[in-house]
């Protein structure tokens, strides 16, 4: 990658990296995410200038995250004026990122993310925009691969940022820091300096401000050279990822099962099959391979067992599968035994009334005048029975287990019990106790929605 001399020349360089990445649409309207900084009033600067040449509109967003105070408002309202004088539409928000932290248990860093991310989308989801524009570059790019590397991400790991992620486009990945710099003296482009960039505390400043520095020293083209390490290591990745199949995997929402014996692939394949189910269940974050190394040693364990991963996760061995998803607190929920529907837990009963049994997969039927009274819809508890249909009473423990239901679903289901004697286990089987018979008068089918 060429060093950028000087706006002209970056101009040009930024608007090929468009055309070559096909980051722009005629006629789309851009939304920019400003934060007041010297890189994303760089983007807006440069978009709003190239509008018409690029046929869109374009639009700036900030957020004010409500972190420092009146600095932090101050930038918002730096952005706001910049844009009054210039005619650009400017959508300002706050968002209390702290109190996202404190209710989800999440950093300052990760809640900051969340929150502006939730007003990107939802710009998005209303069509008030056609794509967002990040200011990320170059010298991000390279802090960004280094940063991996060095908490002991993969080839997976070493591909940096993309240019384009759906509706979300980074035009200036070509371009370093200094060339913004400079780009912003040149063009008279004022900004604001974010104190918290100075906290070295962030892994991302200790880089930047002690680490890069040093390295640029010795290796001038320390940036370019990154970068050009995270191309070829995308294009490497690529091919091995053409290479894998994902066809025995089971996904479902918030989980994904994967068969046990894809372990056995060579270690390229199946980690690469691991962070791709991770990917689409949206748990990839802070995964490194030490963590994949795991889960893989997952095949070669006893049924049940589990491991607790970053951010809740949690993989489990299940049979003849391990199963990846997010690890839920644990909820109690009671509901009456009636004809109706009742909510129990993230599902929903339905009781209804049968003339007959009608043989269908998603129902059972049961004689509701076998059921004690006050029997009630609840999750399994120590010292539950089942008398199997057919005959044959045994632990409701036991009976999970001869009928393979994996542990992570036993305390989901609703269970229809009074005492400790289950009568029915809903989306599962009925007790023999409350089978109905030629004599039954008061039929009723039990099914999930």
């Amino acid at each position: 990658m060429k060093f950028v001399y000087n706006t002209i020349t970056m101009e040009k360089e930024v608007l090929e990296y468009i055309k070559q990445n096909k980051l722009i649409d005629s006629g789309d309207v851009v939304g920019v995410a400003v934060s007041g900084g010297a890189d994303s009033m760089c983007l807006l600067h440069f978009l709003h200038s190239h509008s018409e040449e690029l046929d869109i509109s374009v639009v700036a967003i900030t957020v004010d995250h409500m972190l420092r105070g009146e600095n932090s408002l101050g930038d918002a309202l730096f952005v706001r004026d910049f844009c009054r004088e210039r005619g650009i539409a400017c959508y300002k928000y706050s968002v209390d990122c702290r109190g996202i932290a404190d209710e989800g248990g999440l950093s300052i860093e990760e809640s900051a993310r969340i929150g502006r991310y939730g007003i990107f989308n939802k710009l998005l989801d209303d069509n008030k925009v056609d794509k967002v524009a990040l200011a990320h570059h170059l010298s991000d790019q390279a802090e960004t691969i280094l940063m991996h590397i060095l908490r002991g991400a993969g080839l997976n790991g070493a591909v940096g940022m993309e240019p384009k992620r759906g509706q979300y486009i980074r035009p200036l990945l070509a371009v370093t820091k200094d060339d913004i710099i400079r780009y912003c003296s040149m063009e008279d482009v004022e900004y604001v300096d974010d104190e918290t960039n100075r906290d070295d505390s962030f892994n991302r400043n200790f880089l930047r401000l002690n680490v890069m520095p040093l390295l640029k020293k010795r290796w001038e083209n320390v940036e370019q050279n990154l970068a050009s390490f995270g191309e070829m290591a995308k294009e490497d990745n690529a091919f091995i990822l053409s290479q894998v199949s994902h066809n025995g995997v089971i996904y479902g929402e918030g989980v994904v099962r994967i068969p046990a014996l894809y372990m056995n692939y060579a270690p390229s394949i199946s980690s690469r099959i691991i962070f791709e189910c991770l990917d689409r269940i949206g748990m990839r974050k802070d995964i490194e391979r030490k963590h994949i190394d795991l889960i893989r040693c997952l095949s070669v364990q006893n049924n049940g067992k589990k491991i607790t991963l970053p951010n809740r996760l949690v993989a489990q061995k299940e049979y003849d599968y391990i199963t990846l998803f997010k690890k839920e607190e644990k909820k109690e929920a009671t509901a009456p035994f009636k004809i109706g529907k009742v909510d129990f837990l993230d599902s929903k009963i339905l009781v209804e009334e049968a003339e007959s049994v009608q043989i269908q997969a998603d129902k059972l039927y049961l004689d509701a005048d076998k059921v004690p009274e006050g029997a009630i819809w609840r999750v399994r508890q120590t010292g539950d029975m089942f008398t199997k249909f057919g005959g044959g009473s045994k632990s409701l423990k036991d009976y999970f287990i001869d009928v393979k239901v994996p542990v992570r679903l036993r305390s989901q289901l609703p269970v229809l019990a009074s005492g400790n004697e289950v009568y029915c286990i809903a989306g599962l089987e009925i007790s023999d106790k409350v089978k109905v018979t030629d004599s039954t008068s008061h039929i009723v089918s039990v099914s999930l929605d």
